[in-house]
């Protein structure tokens, strides 16, 4: 049984990106679709569709994005709050990643939002991982 299902979703996509694959499998909830809704919106993937199985266990499919030369569009995928260490912030200690070039993604109050877009709103919340 997985503990960490965020750590699961971003070690499968890391893999995969790793030797190029085109798709990554991994069973589906309702936050690892949120989070590749973000990743989708920010460019990092090409796309994710949901397909429900006849036991009614969803699937997630995250189709990954490369760019014309076939360089990885994701470089670093890291994992900052932990079970065992959360780590929250206030809306005003929201941090910038790469200066901009990369995203945080935050679970707050409004839902899983970019760092910036948090800001934006006006909330704080726990930092789950950064991309770039």
């Amino acid at each position: 049984m997985l503990t960490d299902s965020i750590a699961d979703l971003l070690t499968r996509i890391r893999n995969a990106n790793a030797v190029s694959n085109t798709k990554v499998e991994l069973p589906g909830s309702n936050l690892k679709e949120a989070i590749t809704r973000v990743l989708q919106k920010e460019g990092f993937i090409k796309g994710h569709r949901v397909i429900t199985t006849r036991g009614k266990k969803r699937v997630l499919q995250i189709y990954l994005k490369y760019s014309d030369g076939g360089e990885k569009i994701i470089t670093h995928l890291e994992r900052i709050s932990k079970p065992g260490r959360k780590r929250y912030v206030r809306k005003n200690e929201i941090p910038r990643v790469l200066n901009g070039l990369g995203i945080c993604i935050l679970s707050t109050p409004k839902g899983i939002l970019t760092g910036e877009e948090a800001r934006r709103m006006g909330v704080g919340g726990e930092i789950l991982c950064d991309v770039w």
